[in-house]
């Protein structure tokens, strides 16, 4: 019983210690209600912060170890125009005219409490509807594709 207890607060210990070593990403979002173009409905709104949350930490993940990336979003501005519908439920139209994705935000990236990086990128895709995208079959696969480029560009120094 003891060697099962003392294996089982090691795994606990080695857990621990390796989600330390990859911290991944922090998320946050600076007054939602007056972006430019976000969901009305509260409960859509949570929504896309979960996406972009989720999608910005599976990014961090090809960090160096022991790197956490923090971004702080200004403003988004999603692909398309909303139009409401019903009372309950808007509809995004993506005409790829002047409706382009956009966000602001700041972001650091932090190596044993020190912050190594930094920037404030305004991010802008024109051609959303052009070439590949591989989230296109999730919601909001423009302003992903976005970020990703602007990760591998910017953070991780690789061109595609």
């Amino acid at each position: 019983m003891k060697k099962l207890i003392r294996l089982t607060g090691i795994a606990v210990l080695l857990l621990a210690a390796s989600g330390a070593a990859s911290a991944g990403a922090k998320v946050s979002y600076v007054d939602t209600d007056k972006m430019t173009d976000v969901p009305r409905f509260s409960s859509d709104r949570e929504s896309m912060e979960i996406h972009f949350r989720e999608h910005l930490q599976r990014l961090a993940e090809k960090l160096p170890e022991g790197q956490q990336l923090n971004v702080e979003f200004l403003d988004i501005d999603l692909a398309g125009d909303q139009f409401p519908r019903v009372a309950v439920q808007d509809v995004r139209v993506l005409k790829g005219r002047a409706d382009w994705p956009r966000m602001h935000f700041r972001y650091t990236i932090e190596q044993n409490g020190k912050v190594i990086k930094s920037g404030e990128p305004k991010l802008a895709d024109p051609n959303y509807l052009m070439g590949t995208n591989r989230w296109d079959n999730e919601q909001y696969s423009h302003e992903k594709q976005m970020l990703e480029d602007w990760f591998r560009k910017e953070l991780l120094g690789r061109k595609r």
